[in-house]
């Protein structure tokens, strides 16, 4: 089975394009969304309702903020594509929670391993073309998340750098 991985920066299209495979790659699809609107962040919670309405229908919804691994594990038993949206705000949530993200990420990886009649996408933002940050955090951000990029593109069998909206094939083969 394949799996997928869709970077880009902020507002590059990825989760639409992300989107747009899983539609074309499997009948029933979950879409395990890692965003949380944390502390009455209002714009967030308006971010998530949008991405919800445009996928009205079309998956099964999962919102799993922390435990990413154990709902891929549960969705992999009853669907055949899990869109993964996204593994940035896994990081962060993660990392505001101090846990292990090197065990998350062996975890992670061991799990696409394990997964043979479904496909996962993971979208991701790259964070890393932009100049140093200033501060230890956003560094230390930028390097995991980097790091996790690193693992989960050749655990996955296709890759892809969305930019403007437009695909450009990294790895495997671009999907018409």
């Amino acid at each position: 089975m394949k799996h997928i991985l869709v970077l880009g920066g902020a507002r590059s299209g990825k989760s639409q394009y992300a989107e747009d495979l899983a539609l074309k790659l499997g009948k029933q699809r979950a879409y395990i969304a890692t965003a949380n609107a944390k502390h009455n962040d209002e714009e967030m919670t308006k971010r998530i309702e949008l991405h919800i309405l445009r996928r009205k229908d079309d998956f099964t919804n999962i919102e799993e903020p922390l435990e990413l691994v154990g709902a891929i594990k549960k969705a992999a038993k009853t669907h055949d594509v899990i869109l993964v949206d996204c593994l940035t705000l896994w990081v962060s949530n993660l990392m505001s929670e101090n846990r292990n993200i090197e065990n998350e990420i062996k975890a992670l990886s061991a799990a696409l391993e394990e997964i043979k009649n479904t496909t996962v996408i993971f979208v991701s933002s790259e964070v890393g073309l932009g100049i140093v940050p200033q501060n230890k955090l956003a560094r230390e951000f930028r390097d995991v998340l980097g790091l996790l990029n690193q693992k989960i593109a050749k655990a996955c069998t296709e890759a892809y750098f969305i930019v403007a909206g437009l695909p450009l094939l990294l790895k495997g083969s671009l999907l018409k």
